[in-house]
């Protein structure tokens, strides 16, 4: 039995800087279109472009992780809010947020195929708004 589409989204995020190999391939689709709305402006993004976001990711913190709040699916669309937290190579002993988003995607052949995300910078929450 496959992954649920639920599960493939959260999955993808909370394993993405693993740097296990073939990670973008088991989850992204080759004609894979990412529209991300950042503190740094708008971005269009495919397959190669998310790798080397990805890459780039890895070489400048000592461990990322997600924290899933929340993951809705509706007609076919999948929408998860996370939070990235990281150590950095400067201080490997303390955990901070990143940036928080919010992401909708559309499954094809059970990878993600179209998706809209919009993230902020991070800071602490002291409590979850679905508490």
């Amino acid at each position: 039995m496959g992954l649920k589409s639920k599960e493939i989204v959260e999955s993808f995020y909370t394993s993405l800087f693993n740097d296990e190999k073939g990670t973008l391939d088991n989850y992204l689709h080759p004609n894979v279109n990412l529209t991300w709305y950042g503190t740094t402006g708008l971005k269009k993004l495919n397959f190669d472009e998310i790798l080397a976001i990805r890459n780039d990711m890895s070489k400048n913190y000592e461990s990322l992780k997600a924290e899933v709040e929340k993951t809705v699916e509706e007609d076919h669309q999948i929408a998860i809010q996370f939070t990235y937290h990281v150590k950095t190579i400067e201080n490997p002993d303390e955990e901070m947020p990143l940036a928080h988003f919010m992401a909708i995607w559309e499954l094809k052949d059970n990878k993600l195929f179209k998706g809209v995300q919009i993230s902020q910078l991070g800071e602490e929450i002291d409590e979850s708004p679905w508490s």
